[in-house]
């Protein structure tokens, strides 16, 4: 017996059916692999077109999981590959929570590398040419100086109010933190361990006293300090551009003179006669 036909209208509401449950689908997919949404979180979803997608979809856009991995945790489980998210029972789900545990555990650690050097060195410059490198992540320090012009708030700085930054000491959240030229700079001690845990080598570009503090808390830190080529070209440097006030480019410049005579502190000394040159030898010396 032939399946009866479905009228034109039927047809066209069906069709619609399934174009909305695909958008669901993929935009679920985006939110998972962007971490915006949470992986189990999905088997509590009563939505039809979400109960009705495949786990091995799923699987597949959580970072870190490609084919060949979701076919190892498929074996391990021994869960079928064509199953759907609604017929994922409690117990597969616990097996799969482990099988997450192990890929959480197995990945290897970033490196902590902490960039430091007197102001007008180029730190910044060498630092922020390595955002684009996946294997890389630049934390973003806390502080409580005004924002200069062109300045992001949460990419160049967090910039926060002192009372704020105080509180944060009392609640230890910071690395480390120190006062510098008038304001209080802090690395968030949360967002670097998470980057660490993940696997990414991560980046603090901090001065002189903060470093030291991360040396003495952090025994596996590489540190790498960054001389300029001559005093003279640093003094041009902080003159030209033009951001500080004449008072505080000369606190910097003596503040320079104490920061140069500690480089033999550091694991490594940079010369930065050329950026690209300079980004090179971070990269070498955080991959080896």
């Amino acid at each position: 017996m032939l399946p009866p036909r479905l009228s034109s209208r039927a047809r066209r509401k069906a069709g619609e059916k399934a174009v909305l449950a695909r958008q669901d689908r993929a935009k679920v997919k985006e939110q998972v692999a962007s971490g915006e949404l949470f992986f189990f979180d999905l088997f509590k979803d009563e939505r039809k077109s979400i109960t009705r997608m495949k786990l091995v979809d799923l699987l597949q856009s959580v970072p870190g999981i490609g084919h060949a991995r979701a076919q190892i945790i498929f074996e391990r489980t021994k869960i079928s590959p064509s199953r759907r998210i609604g017929g994922v029972g409690h117990r597969q789900i616990e097996l799969l929570r482990q099988e997450f545990l192990l890929i959480k555990n197995s990945r290897k650690s970033g490196k902590l590398l902490v960039v430091s050097g007197p102001s007008g060195v180029g730190k910044s410059t060498i630092t922020n040419r390595l955002r684009a490198d996946e294997r890389f992540w630049i934390s973003v320090s806390v502080t409580t100086r005004l924002m200069r012009t062109g300045e992001v708030d949460g990419i160049d700085y967090i910039f926060v109010a002192e009372d704020k930054f105080n509180q944060m000491i009392k609640d230890n959240d910071f690395l480390e933190w120190a006062d510098f030229a008038g304001s209080k700079y802090g690395t968030p001690k949360k967002a670097v361990d998470e980057a660490l845990q993940d696997g990414k080598n991560v980046i603090l570009e901090i001065e002189l006293n903060g470093a030291r503090q991360v040396r003495k808390n952090s025994k596996n830190a590489i540190l790498i300090f960054i001389e300029p080529p001559s005093w003279e070209e640093l003094t041009a440097r902080l003159i030209n551009r033009g951001t500080e006030s004449e008072q505080s480019t000369q606190a910097r410049l003596d503040r320079a003179k104490e920061e140069l005579s500690a480089a033999a502190e550091f694991d490594y000394v940079v010369i930065n006669h050329q950026v690209e040159q300079s980004v090179a030898e971070l990269v070498s010396l955080a991959l080896r």
